[in-house]
């Protein structure tokens, strides 16, 4: 069957120059256009997408189940993962499930039944329940797991979150702090757990250890953030550095010391994780480790697309590493100072 693929080379142009002219979705110069359709004559190409689903067995359109699109790190996963799709001629349908097993049940029923050629399931607590569900009644659908752990037949596409405590941890040993407390996500989610290790182990070959009562568990909002860091601030001598594990909660860390008078960085250094784009706004700016998280979605697109287009294999783990963006959140010390 002759794809877009073999359109492209024919006409001597990229795959997503000719999505454009089949979809109108952008402008592409006239010339350029004539080349794209002459092409189209000469392979007998069909655009239609009725057509193709019909001959190819194929929709052209990905399905996507998430935990909560208004999430802003979700939010740019989402985005990278659909301009992609879109630049390599792919719808994608989006549902929204709160993480419930029955909502993620019903999403995938739906999205299974408007025949998608892919899924992408965005979730901080996959139930490996409904992943060996999914697997089960669509055995041929290729799987690809975002922000959660690898699971048996699914390709998963994350973060170095181990990585990212280490780097964490790194910065606040090299600059002296000793007493680091820490806030993390729910206990079961994988890059809340990958974090902590991290953290703990670069912290030991530093000579430090997180003490038990400078850990708390929140809910990856700011209001968890808030609640865990009042906790924190108010429990006897605070500490010197907070590691939050997602900017979100970071933000509530520095309203809760703004209400206690402790300055930061001066009195409280504050380092969060994702770099989301509310963390160079805050006050002052969040230090934070910064994983892509439109990088992370597009990866995910082209994965699945390239598999679909041209029979690649999905990898097991696709891990991209995350670094340090260092802005004024995170100072020295006070023993350092005086």
């Amino acid at each position: 069957m002759v794809t877009i693929r073999d359109v492209a080379r024919e006409a001597g142009v990229s795959m997503s120059t000719v999505s454009h002219v089949i979809n109108a979705t952008r402008f592409v110069a006239p010339e350029t256009e004539q080349l794209v359709r002459a092409a189209i004559d000469r392979l007998g190409y069909t655009p239609n997408g009725i057509a193709r689903a019909l001959k190819g067995n194929r929709t052209h359109t990905l399905g996507m189940i998430v935990t909560a699109s208004s999430n802003p790190f979700f939010a740019h996963v989402i985005h990278g993962l659909e301009t992609v799709s879109s630049d390599r001629g792919y719808s994608l349908i989006l549902c929204n499930t709160d993480d419930e097993p029955d909502k993620q049940l019903r999403a995938f029923e739906a999205l299974h039944n408007r025949r998608i050629d892919g899924l992408a399931v965005l979730t901080s607590n996959a139930d490996p329940g409904f992943l060996d569900n999914v697997q089960a009644r669509a055995p041929d659908l290729p799987l690809l797991l975002l922000d959660t752990d690898p699971h048996p037949g699914a390709c998963t596409v994350t973060d170095d979150s181990v990585m990212g405590g280490r780097l964490a941890a790194r910065l606040l040993a090299d600059r002296g702090f000793r007493r680091i407390a820490c806030i993390t996500g729910p206990g079961r989610h994988p890059r809340s757990r990958a974090r902590l290790a991290g953290l703990v182990e670069e912290l030991g070959k530093a000579g430090l250890t997180l003490e038990p009562g400078l850990l708390r568990e929140a809910d990856l909002t700011i209001a968890g953030g808030y609640t865990a860091a009042a906790s924190l601030l108010d429990g006897g001598e605070p500490p010197e550095a907070v590691f939050a594990f997602n900017d979100l909660m970071a933000a509530g860390v520095l309203r809760a010391a703004a209400e206690r008078g402790l300055a930061v960085p001066d009195r409280l250094s504050v380092l969060g994780y994702d770099d989301i784009e509310l963390a160079a706004y805050l006050t002052p700016p969040l230090s934070t480790i910064r994983q892509s998280a439109g990088l992370l979605g597009a990866r995910a697109a082209e994965l699945l697309i390239d598999h679909l287009e041209d029979g690649r294999p999905l990898p097991d783990l696709l891990s991209l590493p995350p670094d340090l963006v260092l802005r004024a959140s995170v100072g020295w010390p006070c023993a350092r100072l005086s």
